[in-house]
């Protein structure tokens, strides 16, 4: 049972005053120069693939809603890398661990889970769209209209953000009785809930709600669109065809399978399971890893991205050869004058 004066004097601390150590990768004081800089290249080269395809996208005139999806998936998986990726490069320069406020720790924690769920939901939205695209090509302009899109875009931001939003507040009304170091480089979820203070489930229940609505509903409906895809497929009697249809999925699916099996992972267990070492490198991959493999899976196995990626760098060789020309024409214009 949770002990009394604990509770109490904690139930005190908890507001805005009160602080966390986050102690990062404290026990690899040899390694921290290297983890430093890889963390740190990846972390660029991340952003710079993600950056690229949101650009490459937005100076497309004709976006299909593939295209859309993709767009909003970089934009999150940025968003996602910033919340995270410059506190523990920060932790490996602080030698004791680096302090986060009670507010700034809910912060992180809830953009974290909000930005996670976002990209659940928008997979759930990607599934559909090559439902509809595969199951029922002839209605594909009409139901995947754009405005229906951003109407699903919309939808996955506010709903991840709500349930994060409820997970949050119930993580950090508890009381902390243990020591507030959090052996993490971040705020997650078990590793916050691991202080609490009380040995009875309770506290897990919210964790467990958001994983049902964030995890296990959205997995379902991905399952059910695959299965509705296989079953169509069995229809298709050119092998050709067959695999044409199949290519078309096979960087979501990746994905599917990246994102998903890290979250549950990591979030489906009980907190005597919790171990800090083996959670935190589980979080260095879906942190640094996934976010770095998305742009690659995508521009390699999505023609529509090939060829959006090809035309922007096509655009910038003609920007560059126009300003070369004009350069060169106002230098020999100085010469005459």
């Amino acid at each position: 049972m949770p002990c009394e004066s604990c509770m109490e004097r904690d139930n005190k601390s908890t507001d805005v005053t009160m602080e966390f150590l986050l102690l990062g990768f404290s026990e690899l004081l040899c390694l921290r120069v290297l983890l430093f800089l890889i963390f740190l290249i990846v972390h660029l080269v991340t952003l710079a693939g993600n950056v690229m395809i949101f650009m490459a996208v937005i100076m497309e005139p004709s976006r299909s809603p593939m295209l859309f999806f993709l767009c909003q998936l970089s934009v999150i998986e940025v968003c996602y890398t910033l919340v995270i990726v410059p506190k523990a490069l920060f932790s490996l320069i602080v030698v004791d661990g680096n302090t986060i406020s009670f507010i700034g720790c809910a912060a992180q924690m809830h953009l974290f889970v909000a930005l996670g769920g976002a990209e659940c939901f928008l997979l759930v939205a990607m599934s559909y769209d090559r439902y509809v695209a595969i199951c029922q090509p002839l209605h594909y302009v009409a139901v995947m209209s754009e405005a229906f899109c951003f109407r699903l875009a919309v939808a996955c931001c506010l709903g991840s953000f709500a349930v994060a939003l409820v997970l949050t507040v119930a993580v950090f009304r508890l009381p902390f009785c243990q020591s507030h170091r959090i052996n993490h480089f971040f705020c997650d979820v078990p590793a916050v809930l691991y202080l609490a203070c009380t040995q009875s489930y309770t506290p897990e229940l919210p964790l467990l709600a958001a994983c049902v609505v964030l995890l296990l509903l959205p997995f379902l409906l991905i399952l059910t669109s695959y299965v509705c895809i296989a079953a169509a497929l069995l229809h298709v009697t050119s092998s050709v065809g067959r695999g044409k249809a199949f290519s078309t999925c096979i960087s979501h699916l990746t994905i599917t399978v990246l994102h998903y099996g890290c979250a549950t992972f990591t979030y489906i267990r009980p907190k005597s399971s919790y171990s800090p070492a083996r959670d935190k490198m589980v979080s260095l991959v879906y942190t640094n890893i996934t976010p770095l493999l998305y742009p690659l899976i995508y521009s390699l196995r999505n023609k529509e991205i090939r060829g959006v990626l090809r035309k922007m760098l096509r655009r910038k060789k003609i920007t560059r050869l126009n300003w070369d020309a004009i350069r060169t024409v106002m230098c020999m214009w100085g010469k005459f004058k």
